[in-house]
């Protein structure tokens, strides 16, 4: 089978089931597994470079209402590369290529490919999306197994916490201006022994203002801009340290949002773990990645 892959966390599941090899090419932000840097880019950023966080959010704002994605697609790949099967999304209208447009699209190429969208808003949302493209690509034994291991190192994580006392958190997807993660963050941090104050399960992130921020009283901040890795979250964190101070939080950490927490894939399961970690160190002593103190 050929397959085309329009979003990073499906990129990570192919890869993560064995599909690696039928993989022909992904979008210009899949970085994991290593491996994937080596196939061909279908896509390319319209965004401007250099931008700092405001001017993000506000392109980012501008082509949302303009039903415009931040991606831009290569049509001439696609046809060329004859794919079978085309892995996208539409939960972020400006985060991929429109999903509209690539159905549009897949309709009048010759190979006729089948288009799967993976929306995930929460942790069990993204284990079916396992099970989604095991069906369309008859990788169901190696769907079972991996979300089997996911399954265990939940409830490992969910057993490990469950005695001790829950602190308060406020997971910022954003700083500029400033976003609580929703989606599958809340029931992450529920998981790994924190209360989300800010967040909504399974819901969009939400715009704020730093005195809601302030007002919800955190003990422990998280720094999770959208995409990020964790020293230019850490960047993010320094330019506003004097907001987050006034948070009068007991820590504030930045993580690495683009590996773990922005991406809803197999790597979920390594987030939980690095929350864990950081909300109770004593009960869970090593996690992947890292946490960068402010």
């Amino acid at each position: 089978m050929r397959i085309v892959s329009l979003v990073p966390h499906a990129t990570e599941l192919c890869f993560a089931i064995g599909l690696g090899e039928e993989l022909i090419a992904v979008t210009h932000e899949c970085d994991f597994p290593p491996a994937a840097a080596a196939l061909p880019r279908i896509t390319r950023d319209r965004l401007a470079p250099g931008l700092d966080a405001a001017a993000i959010d506000a392109a980012v704002r501008e082509r949302a209402a303009a039903g415009e994605s931040i991606y831009e697609l290569d049509e001439a790949m696609l046809r060329e590369l004859e794919p079978d099967l085309i892995v996208t999304q539409a939960l972020c209208p400006v985060c991929a290529v429109s999903y509209e447009e690539v159905a549009a699209l897949a309709t009048a190429l010759p190979s006729a490919p089948r288009v799967i969208s993976l929306d995930p808003h929460t942790l069990g949302e993204s284990l079916a999306d396992v099970r989604t493209v095991a069906q369309a690509t008859g990788r169901r034994d190696e769907a079972v197994a991996l979300i089997a291991r996911i399954a265990g190192r939940v409830d490992r994580i969910r057993l490990a916490v469950r005695g001790a006392r829950r602190r308060s958190v406020a997971a910022l997807e954003w700083l500029d201006p400033v976003y609580a993660a929703g989606h599958w963050m809340p029931q992450l941090i529920e998981y790994a022994g924190g209360i989300d104050l800010l967040g909504l399960p399974g819901e969009h992130s939400q715009r704020l203002d730093w005195d809601t921020v302030a007002a919800a009283e955190p003990e422990v901040v998280i720094v999770m801009p959208c995409g990020y890795d964790a020293p230019r979250a850490l960047a993010e964190a320094r330019a506003h340290a004097d907001r987050l101070a006034a948070l009068r939080a007991s820590r504030v950490v930045a993580v690495d949002a683009a590996a773990y927490f922005s991406r809803p894939g197999p790597r979920l399961i390594d987030g939980l773990e690095l929350l864990a970690h950081v909300l109770h160190p004593r009960q869970v002593p090593a996690a992947p990645g890292v946490a960068l103190e402010l």
